[in-house]
């Protein structure tokens, strides 16, 4: 079974994705993770060396490695992962399942205004104008995860609890 979780940064991806995995006992793919290993340097690294037409076409193939060799895997995805080239395409066909974890603005402006120094697309942000970049960002982006094929309403919930809802969906 392959899953793919999608959604904007700070959505609890990685963290859902991991305890996922070790519940069902199959591998966690970070998609992000996966892309410094082979390259060798932190995706900050990557955008500033080669910028970002580069990595978007690294990610795309990165992307379709990764879904076409495993058998067994949840994979989290970058925020932005689905909303490049033919990206969304290849995990709806790649993918058994695809999940979108659904968070209001205030949530992520909540979550990510705690982690801004991992964030290199918000790092130099004022805490005051995040809503509205988030907000702006979301708009652009939420068609894409809306393509999921399930979308999964992740607000007040911790990471146990969207685990449990999505091992329902499956």
């Amino acid at each position: 079974m392959k899953i793919v979780l999608v959604g904007y940064m700070a959505s609890g991806k990685s963290t859902v994705g991991r305890l996922l995995a070790r519940q069902l006992g199959v591998e966690f793919v970070d998609l992000d993770d996966y892309i410094e290993q082979h390259q060798k340097k932190s995706i900050k690294n990557i955008f500033s060396e080669k910028g970002e037409i580069f990595f978007r076409k690294l990610e795309h193939q990165m992307l379709a490695e990764v879904l076409e060799k495993e058998k067994s895997i949840i994979l989290s995805t970058g925020g932005g992962t689905p909303c490049y080239g033919t990206n969304m395409a290849t995990i709806l066909n790649q993918s058994d399942h695809s999940i979108y974890l659904n968070l209001s603005i205030p949530n992520l402006v909540e979550r990510i205004s705690k982690e801004k120094d991992d964030r290199p697309l918000v790092k130099n942000i004022v805490d005051e104008e995040l809503p509205e970049f988030i907000g702006k960002h979301l708009f652009e982006r939420r068609p894409y995860y809306l393509q999921a094929k399930h979308i999964l309403d992740c607000n007040d919930l911790d990471a146990e609890t969207v685990v449990a809802r999505i091992k329902e969906l499956l």
